[in-house]
Parts: structure tokens; sequence; C-alpha cells
């Protein structure tokens, strides 16, 4: 009998999870609430930040920040080209002009040189930084780098849920860290994110934006001695998180730390297995007071889609994070090709990426099946 395939990732999903759904749709009330409260005040006591606002999904949080900004329309945003593509989407549709960073071959995230480079060319206002896969970026280098105030800095931190820089879990002490709850991450709900920061002012804007801008949620308008009477001070987007979405969240916050801790044992078998492998480059780790989330899995192989398919026939799903930005045709058509050519070292490591898969429920039999089919592709490209 054949064997199935190693899927590339599977959600996990706390036990807990069933009974918080069916609690909040007995409750009578399943749109943004007291579940979400709950959850923002639970979250940010996870990361030990001062707020939390929950949202739509990490590309709204994003496009929230840059709109809460308030920068002159048309405003170059520094970005990673290697990332997704909603991040490009949440400048384009906040007003302004995405500008393309390169990468650290190592990190797989901009460099204070790279990042340097990239504001010469241009006067930035505000800066996308990026937790790629799950490595926490040196937010204060790239902002000094850049020449920016940390309040001109977004974290796209949808892979960090679990990082930490020097004993400071990511989203801690942000100015705006904004995180992904989708059904491949760490700690997944199925769609939602969430923006986390130490500016009073910031959680505020976008408290009142992800709801239209409105004065008051619906929750305050229809609590007993609430009034239906609200204002609109700032225009805002359809964004908010329900208490539905909010009570998994919860259910899956208890379990993360435990998600976490299988994550990293899974990665150490892939370390000890790979060591040495011919043509094969791991993800970068154990630096000083790094703490590495492994969202991703994520190496580096000489012809990768031919590996790829390789290791498809063997049952073993795999994916690549990112197809770079500047190669994508809609950016390459706002940019211009000047600069989409500007990221040399994205080009030739995006060819070379690779997603192994990586999630809790990855049993000892499924990752020695990862591993065997990978080692047997290189070898015989040896």
């Amino acid at each position: 009998m054949a064997q199935s395939t190693v899927p590339f990732t599977i959600p996990s999903l706390s036990d807990e999870v069933s009974d918080a759904v069916v609690k909040v749709l007995d409750s009578g009330w399943i749109t943004t609430g007291p579940q979400t409260a709950a959850f923002e005040q639970e979250f940010a006591d996870h990361l030990g930040a001062a707020h939390v606002v929950a949202v739509a999904s990490c590309t709204t949080a994003l496009e929230l920040c840059l709109r809460a900004l308030e920068l002159p329309p048309g405003s170059a945003v520094l970005t990673p080209s290697l990332t997704f593509c909603g991040a490009i989407n949440a400048i384009l549709h906040a007003g302004h002009r995405p500008v393309l960073v390169d990468i650290d071959a190592d990190t797989l995230v901009p460099s204070p040189e790279t990042v340097a480079a990239a504001a010469a060319r241009v006067r930035p206002a505000a800066m996308i930084v990026q937790n790629q896969g799950g490595y926490p970026v040196d937010v204060a280098a790239l902002a000094e780098a850049a020449g920016l105030d940390r309040t001109r800095i977004v974290e796209d931190a949808a892979h960090g849920p679990g990082a930490a820089r020097g004993g400071k879990p990511v989203g801690s002490e942000s100015f705006a860290a904004c995180f992904s709850f989708y059904a491949t991450k760490n700690m997944p709900i199925g769609e939602g994110g969430a923006i986390a920061t130490s500016d009073e002012r910031l959680q505020e804007r976008v408290r009142a934006m992800r709801l239209h801008g409105m004065s008051k949620d619906s929750w305050k308008r229809y609590l007993p001695g609430g009034s239906w009477r609200y204002d609109v001070k700032q225009i805002g987007l359809k964004a908010n998180m329900t208490d539905v979405q909010a009570s998994i969240g919860r259910a899956q916050l208890a379990a993360l730390p435990e998600w976490q801790r299988r994550r990293a044992e899974i990665v150490a078998a892939y370390d000890e297995a790979f060591r040495g492998l011919p043509g094969l480059t791991l993800p970068q780790r154990d630096l000083d007071g790094i703490q590495h989330a492994w969202h991703l899995y994520q190496v580096r192989v000489p012809d990768r889609d031919a590996v790829s398919s390789e290791l498809e026939a063997a049952g073993v799903s795999t994916s690549v994070h990112f197809i770079p930005a500047n190669q994508m045709t809609s950016y390459r058509d706002i940019l211009g090709a000047d600069e989409c050519a500007r990221v040399p070292v994205t080009d030739r490591v995006g060819e070379e990426l690779l997603s192994l898969p990586l999630y809790p429920g990855l049993t000892a039999d499924g990752q020695d099946r990862v591993i065997a089919a990978l080692t047997e592709a290189l070898r015989a490209r040896s």
C-alpha cells in the first residue's frame, strides 16, 4: 500500500477550542466583544506588551499601522522584497511607495548595510521590518541604518510568536508589531491578526480605525446604558476580530508554549540529520541572544524546483517562502525595472529556498521520511 503524503503543515488545535467556540455561540454575542477584549489582554500579557489590538489579519494590521503614522501621500516605505505579497499590498493600499531592500544571505532578512543602501536612494518616511521564518530582527540596528525613529518602524511579526532577542519577546517593546493567526502560523486561529504596541496614542488610533474609524464599537453601543450615537473622526477599515475568533485564540494561546517546545525538538532533529549534507545550507540560528520562533525551517538547495518535485514524488510536501516581490508582474509594473533590479541577493537566494514540513503534529515517522527524501535528492546530485 502506498504511503500517504507528509503534508507541509497541519494546523494545531487545542483540546479546548471546541468548547470555547460553543460557549461564544451560546452567549448571543459573536462579533467583537468581551472575548476579543480578553484575548487582547492575555496576548499582551504573553508578550509583555503594553497594548494589543486584535484585527482581521496581519495584512490589515500593517495597513492600519501605516495609516496611523499619517505620512504624506506617496511616502517611501522601506521593505524587504523577500516577503509575502500582503506586506507590499499594505504599503500600496495605505497610499505609499514600496522601496525594496536586499537581504543578508544567512539570516534572510535585511542587514544594516542593505537598509542603509536603500535609504541612501530615497528619503524613507517609514520602514517595515520582517521576522522571516521566525528569526527576530534587530529592529534598533535597522532603524538606525535607515535614519528613522522607532515611531516610524512597523514590524511584520507574522512569523514572530515565540521569538525573542536579548531575552525580550518580539512585540514586547515595539512601537508597532503586527502578528498573524492564519491557519499555517505558530498560533493558528484560521484568520486574524493583532497589533502589539507600547504607544498609547497608536493603540487608540488603530483600535478605532479597525472598525471604520467609529468612536465606539457595537459592544460598547449595545451594552446596558450604551448609546447608538457615535462619531467617525478618521477614516478606517473593516478590520475587526470577532469573538468567535478570539475564543479560539484564547484556547490556542494556552497551548502555544508546548507547541513551541515541539517545534524546537523537530528543528534539532533536522539539524542533526542534515549537518554536512552536500549542497545544503541550513537556517541561521544559535546567535547570542537569539530565540528563533521556528515558524519555518527554510533550507537552501541547488536546483530547488527539481528537488521540490522529487520530494513531492516521494510523498513529502514542501513550500517556498517567498517568491520575491520584485519578480511579480504587478509590482514590476508599479515599481519599474530599475527598482526591481536592486535586490540581487534576494533574487539569487530566492531561487534556492525550500521550506520543509515543520509543525507540532509532525510525527517521528513523518520527519524521518522528510529527512530520507531530501538526503536522497541531494546525494544524487553530489
